[in-house]
């Protein structure tokens, strides 16, 4: 006959093997992911996989978004090596924590080239920078920092129809709502100056405008300064607040304070606002992840407390930001004789974009192809909106070997004078068989 602590031991034994997931034999093919769900996959990264994957001759990738010399090779600028050689033979070079506000020579220069040495927001003290990484981490930083401090609290944030292929995933991860404003006419592929106003205007009043400062991505549509003013004018009058993406300055038209403009514009007009700043583009430098995120308070007396906060929210998801590039970046901008040749290299990499863009449309134009191909030079920056269908878009990937993304962007980066031809005769063959 048991015991009763035989018993005891028993009733312990069986409800411990209820308890294990690993002794219970229902459990043991249940996992603490089973609820996650596959996320949707990205469309540029779907796009190089399958590129890479692609050994055909012909091969064009149109979906890269990073330049290209005329060979289709990655070009490290001049400038950039120079500053890299001249940190290699630093003495006192190391690799220590930097602050967590970042590298005092990357960011003091970022800021007078965003705002313009003679800025009011730095003149009057208005203006705080912090490094982060790239231009999306910059973009995340100011969504996290939005979503805990908006007002007012249920503010949506609007982005561009279409817009860069990561602003809705940033923002919506933060936690925010988001919408849309029109922005492209797909019949013209020019800009929706009036949908684009109707859109802020009957918005409600006090919601997050993403913008994108110059070279829009993905439809190279850049509101002229007339147009900027215009909409600077309904976002004062709808209480906007507006959070610039600035990934393309002087990469966009060779021009730094041109592309500029706009930001420039709406801070001397008294706005509030943030702005997420890269240097993947106009400095080659991809792969080191560098940026800033930039905000512009209406009172000096403001910045500590929004400072903080910014540096807070930093701390605790990157800690602090990578030395490397910002070291090369602090480098070009502070040094006179680097920066005005960075200047020369970035009109290098805009002139050469652009004589791309007039030999695809000239090749078009002579092959007669079918349609009014105007805007493929009227656009500008990296990328070029094509207003390709998708059925197109398919018939090009599969049939002649050309990778784009699905709306029917291409970068313009990618192309060269060995394939420029090939690509003309490749979107003129898909272009009339849909006719």
């Amino acid at each position: 006959m048991a015991s009763s602590d035989d018993n005891a031991v028993g009733r312990l034994t069986s409800i411990l093997s209820h308890l294990s997931p690993l002794s219970a034999s229902k459990d043991k093919t249940m996992s603490y992911f089973d609820s996650v769900p596959q996320a949707p996959p990205d469309g540029i990264l779907k796009l190089s996989v399958l590129s890479r994957a692609d050994t055909d001759t012909n091969k064009v990738d149109l979906g890269v978004g990073a330049y290209r010399d005329d060979n289709g090779k990655p070009w490290v600028l001049p400038v950039v090596a120079k500053a890299e050689q001249r940190l290699q033979n630093d003495p006192n070079a190391n690799h220590e924590y930097m602050g967590v506000g970042g590298l005092p020579s990357l960011t003091g220069g970022a800021q007078t080239l965003i705002f313009g040495s003679d800025s009011p927001a730095i003149h009057d003290g208005r203006l705080y920078t912090l490094q982060t990484i790239s231009g999306t981490g910059a973009n995340m930083l100011g969504a996290v920092f939005l979503k805990e401090f908006k007002v007012p609290a249920d503010a949506a944030i609007y982005i561009s129809k279409p817009t860069w292929g990561n602003h809705r995933s940033i923002f919506e991860t933060a936690g925010h709502k988001v919408r849309e404003y029109r922005y492209c006419n797909y019949q013209t592929l020019t800009l929706d100056i009036n949908g684009m106003l109707e859109d802020l205007r009957t918005a409600p009043s006090g919601q997050i405008i993403v913008l994108h400062a110059c070279a829009h991505n993905p439809t190279g549509i850049d509101p002229t300064e007339e147009q900027w003013s215009k909409i600077a004018d309904v976002m004062a009058e709808r209480g906007h607040f507006p959070f610039f993406d600035c990934a393309y300055q002087g990469f966009a038209t060779g021009d730094v304070d041109r592309d500029a403009l706009a930001i420039r514009m709406f801070v001397s007009r008294g706005f509030e606002l943030f702005v997420a700043e890269s240097f993947a583009k106009n400095m080659g430098l991809y792969g080191e992840r560098t940026g800033c995120l930039h905000v512009v308070t209406k009172d000096s007396t403001l910045l500590p407390a929004v400072s903080s906060q910014l540096n807070r929210l930093s701390r605790a998801t990157i800690s602090t930001a990578s030395a490397y590039g910002a070291k090369i970046a602090g480098t070009v901008l502070q040094d006179k004789a680097l920066y005005s040749e960075w200047l020369a290299n970035m009109q290098t990499m805009s002139d050469r974009i652009k004589s791309m863009r007039e030999a695809l449309r000239s090749k078009l134009t002579e092959l007669g192809t079918p349609g009014d191909w105007s805007h493929v030079t009227s656009q500008i920056g990296m990328f070029s909106f094509t207003g390709l269908s998708l059925d197109q878009v398919e018939t090009l990937r599969n049939k002649y070997h050309m990778y784009l993304t699905d709306d029917g962007r291409i970068s313009v980066a990618a192309l060269n004078s060995n394939n420029v031809e090939y690509v003309a005769k490749s979107i003129d063959a898909v272009v009339r068989a849909a006719k």
